[in-house]
């Protein structure tokens, strides 16, 4: 058994092993939908249960599907976008003469 650490990226209930009892023709179709798919029994079940289980959720009521709206509004007055690197090289500059050392601003 792996020993669990907060470092891995792995979580210790990600995956859980269960035996389930399917009724054949439950187990045949599931089956047939991996294998057209080209995906496995597990993906194929896990799919359908989770459909399964959010088909019958209450639907909240009064909220709609939320839409983002792109509006082009350009740069405000005095903002040059040709020279909108020139604050980044100025950085770069100053942290190179300061004797820190040298190294690149990340944005």
């Amino acid at each position: 058994m792996e020993h669990l650490d907060i470092t891995l990226l792995k979580h210790h209930d990600v995956n859980m092993r269960t035996t389930l009892t399917l009724d054949e023709d439950l187990a045949k179709r599931l089956k047939e939908i991996a294998r057209q798919g080209g995906r496995s029994f597990k993906e194929v079940t896990n799919e359908v249960i989770r459909r399964g289980l959010t088909a019958g959720a209450p639907q909240v009521e009064g909220v709609g599907a939320f839409r983002v709206e792109p509006k082009a509004c350009g740069f405000k007055p005095g903002v040059d976008p040709h020279k909108l690197n020139q604050i980044y090289d100025d950085l770069e500059i100053e942290k190179l003469g300061s004797g820190t050392g040298f190294g690149v601003h990340e944005p």
